[in-house]
């Protein structure tokens, strides 16, 4: 997530390379970073002594220890913000004893300026500390602001959706052999035909129930499709997914 957002925030301009510091143990993904430019530094304390802004990208299950351990150099003139799944701003701001923190929700087509981004300010944190998240992460894709309690949905559609999308379209693809196209032609039709329609659905503001009625003709070769994916109880499958990836996102600020 961290390399998604960085290459993000890089490419859009917003931010040279320069002005980002990373640290990370593995050797592979700091030369990952190094690949566009980030300067990589050789510990968490001294990416925080050189950052106005602090990102703390890593796994719910850790981010307890590193922020415990980076204390002491979290003052009120640093802008603490967490994009682990499940962890609430009341626990993050007791462990990093103060409240200017905000939690934002990413996920991973940041990398390519079309991030689906959720922020939720801290107990200190202003109105102008929303405005530079919202710019930072505006900068890869679209942002909304909702309340704390909305979060773990989020995570739930948005944060987990790609790998979704991204079984759909290895789906579509695979269905596309199954009916006799070249693999790489398959793979090319359903990848665009997947940005096509989250294009129309995103720009046109149209209902996507009303986008599916003006592809599907009577008798025609869509509606056979469709009939196909109810009887495999594929929208109830795809709620399910959003609902349980919810659930797992409060099982972790919960353990």
């Amino acid at each position: 997530m961290a390399e998604s957002i960085a290459r993000g925030v890089v490419q859009s301009g917003v931010l040279p390379p320069s002005r980002i510091s990373t640290s990370h143990s593995n050797p592979v993904r700091r030369k990952a970073f190094e690949s566009f430019g980030v300067t990589v530094l050789p510990s968490n304390d001294a990416v925080v002594e050189d950052s106005d802004v602090v990102i703390f990208s890593v796994k719910p299950q850790v981010v307890k220890g590193v922020v415990l351990q980076l204390k002491p150099l979290l003052s009120r003139k640093k802008l603490l913000v967490s994009v682990a799944a499940g962890i609430k701003l009341k626990d993050l701001e007791e462990w990093a004893g103060q409240s200017r923190f905000v939690r934002v929700m990413p996920n991973t087509p940041s990398a390519v300026g079309e991030a689906a981004t959720v922020l939720s300010l801290g107990g200190s944190a202003t109105e102008e500390d929303a405005d530079l998240i919202a710019k930072l992460f505006g900068s890869v894709g679209k942002i909304w602001r909702v309340d704390e309690k909305l979060l773990d949905a989020v995570t739930g559609l948005s944060a987990s959706g790609p790998a979704y999308v991204y079984l759909a379209i290895e789906a579509l693809a695979d269905g596309g052999v199954a009916a006799g196209l070249p693999r790489e032609l398959a793979m090319g039709l359903a990848s665009q035909t997947v940005l096509g329609a989250a294009s129309m659905a995103s720009k046109t503001g149209k209902h996507p129930g009303q986008l599916k009625d003006e592809v599907t003709s009577p008798g025609g070769t869509t509606i056979a499709g469709i009939h196909e994916l109810e009887k495999g109880g594929f929208r109830g499958t795809l709620m399910n997914a959003v609902v349980a990836a919810a659930k797992r996102s409060r099982e972790l600020s919960q353990s």
